[in-house]
């Protein structure tokens, strides 16, 4: 009888998660074609005129309303266009040659060596 307790309470459980994971999905989706929305079109900036003029005018309305991360702008508030991590791959033995570097010229390693 137990058992069919904790079947049915997990199963209920399990339910509403999914119920949540579906609702959470949807939510992002409409968000992220707001958002795509709200970016300026290239096409606009290429053309030249009147019809560019415009576009450009909402697409800085449009990015005026977003608010950044004090962390993605530059020292005068503009944000920043550029990558800000650059990971580059190494080996194991390269991995181990700079910990073995660090471990060696840390302040405890050289005062047991004396």
């Amino acid at each position: 009888m137990l058992h069919l307790l904790y079947l049915l309470a997990f199963s209920g459980l399990a339910a509403i998660a999914i119920g949540n994971l579906i609702r959470n999905m949807m939510v992002l989706g409409t968000e992220s074609q707001r958002h795509n929305a709200a970016m300026p079109s290239r096409q606009g900036a290429v053309g030249g005129g009147q019809g560019s003029a415009l576009g450009n005018m909402s697409s800085a309305a449009s990015q005026r309303s977003m608010t950044l991360h004090p962390e993605m702008l530059d020292e005068n508030g503009r944000p920043i266009r550029e990558p800000l991590l650059v990971m580059k791959s190494m080996t194991v033995d390269d991995a181990r040659d700079h910990l073995d570097a660090l471990f060696q010229s840390s302040p405890e390693n050289s005062s047991d060596s004396e």
